[in-house]
């Protein structure tokens, strides 16, 4: 009798011990093992996007954060992947590089997804997406136009026109508004990496042009006071201004101008490519022109869907952040498609995934709210539709909206 009393609850406690290691082991629900001999779950496929959510890039992020949920919802109503979702987990990189490093290494270890959408800015893939190459996870850039993101490594690419490409257009169109353009300023973020990109590309144009470089000012992400620079400049008496930033800086800098009485045309580079500079400048926005590496008015099936969607929920046109980010999520739910064509994706580690995965991004075409686009085999997109969009502001000086022009 006292044996039964002493092995009823030691039986007992060997059950409750084998229910806690069975609900405690396997591979997290959303996620693809990562050992080489276990294969991939199929509750939904984890795609990373590694975008600013705060900091003074937030203004930027929070649109490739519509992108990529707009993206989710639609793709997945589909049928995402042959029949198994999508599902997008979202990492914040701020506005700095340890962000984005921080980001990144969390969605590979600890997120496990297939690929990531990411990071917002040039500088920030400069230095993390690096990271993403040496694990070999596919890494696309949705607004990373500076010069070399693709050459960073074999698992590097973008879906956003280097600046080279996309910036000329704006200071062709502006000579079309005003012939007369001779004297040129220019001003420039010198702390970000893309800022220095692109006004390279917006003073090797001007040159090419014939135009005179009257003054090269240069100013900090962070700052709030462009009194001296602005000054400096409007007493060479430009025809015409161009601007290297981001949203709040580069906002603040055209507020400034205005105010101090220069009225010539403005030329904002694609950092200020945000209807989230409207409250920024408010009234003086009127008239910046920006180049456009994409246009709501595009006739094809994906965009009206796209355009629908997006409106129905902001009111508005969809800006070209938020396409780049929806585009972005497209690719990587094709080309996943194509390797689960090929071999099952229920077969595959996650390494494998992860390898087919960049092989099938580079070698498709796609049909996208951006036009056609395809890669060269290092990773650069091809796009051949482009515009150069007029910002118009309402007459209380609140809202406002990027009008096309022909380029």
């Amino acid at each position: 009798m006292l044996r039964k009393r002493l092995l009823i609850p030691l039986i007992l406690s060997l059950v409750t011990f084998g229910l806690v290691v069975a609900c405690n082991s396997g591979t997290p629900t959303g996620q693809i093992s990562s050992s080489s001999g276990e294969k991939a779950a199929t509750a939904a496929i984890p795609i990373g996007a590694a975008l600013a959510q705060t900091s003074n890039v937030a203004l930027l992020g929070q649109e490739q954060v519509i992108g990529v949920k707009i993206a989710e919802t639609y793709f997945n109503k589909k049928g995402g992947v042959n029949g198994t979702p999508i599902k997008v987990i979202v990492q914040d990189v701020a506005g700095d590089e340890q962000g984005a490093i921080n980001a990144i290494n969390t969605l590979i270890t600890q997120d496990k997804v297939v690929a990531i959408l990411g990071p917002s800015l040039s500088q920030q893939a400069f230095a993390a997406s690096p990271i993403a190459d040496r694990a070999k996870v596919p890494i696309l850039g949705p607004s990373n136009t500076a010069k070399g993101i693709p050459q960073i490594g074999e698992y590097v690419g973008r879906v956003s026109a280097p600046v080279a490409v996309v910036a000329p257009n704006a200071i062709k169109t502006a000579l079309k508004i005003d012939p007369k353009i001779k004297k040129v300023a220019v001003f420039f973020a010198q702390n970000d990496a893309f800022s220095k990109s692109e006004t390279e590309t917006f003073q090797e144009t001007l040159k090419s042009l014939n135009l005179d470089i009257v003054t090269v000012q240069k100013f900090q992400t962070t700052d709030t006071d462009f009194q001296n620079q602005a000054t400096a400049a409007i007493n060479i008496k430009p025809d015409l201004v161009v601007i290297s930033g981001l949203v709040a800086d580069g906002g603040n800098l055209v507020k400034q101008l205005r105010q101090l009485g220069y009225q010539g045309l403005i030329i904002g580079g694609n950092g200020l490519n945000t209807s989230n500079i409207f409250p920024v400048c408010q009234a003086q926005c009127d008239g910046i022109l920006i180049a456009q590496a994409y246009n709501p008015e595009l006739d094809n099936p994906i965009n009206r869907d796209f355009v629908a969607a997006y409106t129905a929920e902001n009111k508005k046109a969809p800006p070209q952040f938020t396409a780049q980010a929806f585009t972005g999520i497209q690719v990587f739910v094709e080309a996943l498609k194509r390797v689960d064509d090929k071999n099952k994706l229920s077969t595959l580690s996650l390494e494998q995934i992860r390898q087919q995965l960049n092989q099938e991004i580079l070698a498709g075409k796609y049909v996208t709210v951006l036009g056609n686009i395809a890669f060269t085999p290092e990773g650069e997109i091809i796009q051949d539709k482009f515009s150069v969009a007029q910002i118009k502001m309402d007459a209380d000086g609140k809202n406002g909206k990027f009008t096309f022009v022909e380029n």
